[in-house]
């Protein structure tokens, strides 16, 4: 078995990591090629200004530092390409584990909702829901007989009474217009029995006296 051999078949035997492993180590590699950004520049900096102090006093010293620069910058350039790369692929993870992770939660509410209606007849649910209905229904009628004010002395006339009250309004309107008491149908009622006689009054005898002067006077 040849080596390449072995390795792929020791690669299949291996146990496949998780979303989570695979974007952890994209990032380690990322943070990795970053640092490695950071020293290629400074490099190509570094030569650049061997170029610049070295251009016409040491033509040599200034070509080998170009030479070195263009090489920082073919690194600096492959890296681009293989963050670009990492960066993709991390990304799709990340959304491959999201689609993942929502999934799993949808099964398990369904999963949930399932047990949840198991115990759960349709028809019964329909059932219970009409007397639900039906107990409200009773429940508001005896609220409104409840918050309904008793009627007392329904034999009454509403509009006898409304008219009465209208003529003695009148009456009284009447009354106050005219500056007058009470009409003659209002007056009391005469009596019927005759009153006695005023009584005669007694003579007394300096009374028949002067009667008596009054004759012969005449």
């Amino acid at each position: 078995m040849s080596f390449l051999s072995k390795v792929f078949l020791g690669k299949k035997e291996e146990k496949a990591p998780t979303a989570s492993e695979a974007i952890q180590k994209l990032r380690e590699t990322e943070d990795m090629l970053i640092k490695k950004q950071d020293f290629l520049e400074k490099k190509i900096e570094s030569e650049l200004g061997l170029v610049k102090k070295n251009g016409t006093s040491n033509r040599r010293v200034a070509i080998q530092a170009l030479k070195r620069k263009k090489r920082y910058e073919k690194q600096l350039q492959q890296i681009d390409g293989t963050l670009a790369t990492i960066e993709m692929q991390r990304e799709a993870l990340e959304g491959a584990n999201t689609n993942t992770a929502v999934l799993q939660t949808m099964k398990f509410a369904a999963d949930a909702l399932k047990t949840a209606h198991k115990h759960m007849d349709v028809d019964q649910v329909h059932d219970m829901m009409d007397e639900i209905a039906e107990q409200q229904d009773v429940a508001k009628e005896i609220s409104e007989a409840i918050s309904s004010p008793v009627a007392f002395g329904n034999d009454i006339d509403e509009e006898e009474l409304e008219k009465e009250l209208e003529e003695l309004e009148q009456e009284e309107l009447d009354r106050e217009l005219l500056g007058t008491g009470p009409t003659a149908d209002q007056l009391p009622d005469v009596p019927a029995t005759q009153l006695p006689a005023k009584p005669k009054p007694i003579a007394s005898e300096d009374d028949e006296e002067l009667r008596q002067l009054q004759q012969w006077a005449t």
